[in-house]
């Protein structure tokens, strides 16, 4: 399946916080409000506790940077080229996981870059890819707040669920 600028704007989930590239799967409202209904308290609780503790250990690994808002990223290759600005599109490669290694989307498995405005996705996307150069190889480990937040998205990410993201930055168009 080719992976078209409609299937991908399909693909993408709108919120209050921005938006976040998903898989090309198309959960129903139903499935959704589902699997919010089922998510018990004691649960979104250990969901945000063992979150605060994997970023927490995180932070003091080798490489990694964290930011004001709380981004932290590691840098595996440094570009050369330009950096893009939050109103730029860009062209990446990327892989998006739970941060149990739970993979929920990722362009390199469909063999196709992607192609997108910067300003159109997550927080924690719009912020760490300015950091970067084309090129550049980064992973960004951005906390919930700067992703969906206590509502998740979709049947995969669940509330206060930070992500992790493997981004190749490809190029500013």
């Amino acid at each position: 399946m080719q992976l078209t600028q409609n299937k991908f704007i399909k693909a993408v989930a709108v919120s209050c916080a921005g938006l976040v590239i998903l898989s090309c799967s198309e959960p129903t409202a139903e499935a959704e409000v589902e699997t919010q209904t089922t998510q018990s308290p004691n649960t979104m609780e250990q969901t945000v506790t063992s979150e605060i503790s994997f970023l927490e250990e995180n932070k003091n690994k080798e490489g990694v940077s964290v930011t004001d808002s709380g981004l932290q990223y590691k840098v595996l290759l440094e570009g050369t080229g330009n950096s893009p600005a939050a109103t730029d599109r860009v062209t990446v490669h990327y892989e998006g996981t739970l941060t149990d290694g739970t993979v929920f989307d990722s362009s390199y498995e469909r063999g196709q870059p992607i192609d997108f405005g910067l300003n159109q996705v997550i927080r924690g996307w719009t912020e760490g890819v300015q950091l970067m150069k084309e090129g550049a190889k980064y992973k960004f480990f951005i906390p919930s707040e700067l992703a969906y937040g206590p509502r998740g998205a979709g049947g995969v990410i669940g509330p206060n669920e930070d992500l992790i993201f493997t981004v190749e930055l490809i190029r500013v168009n």
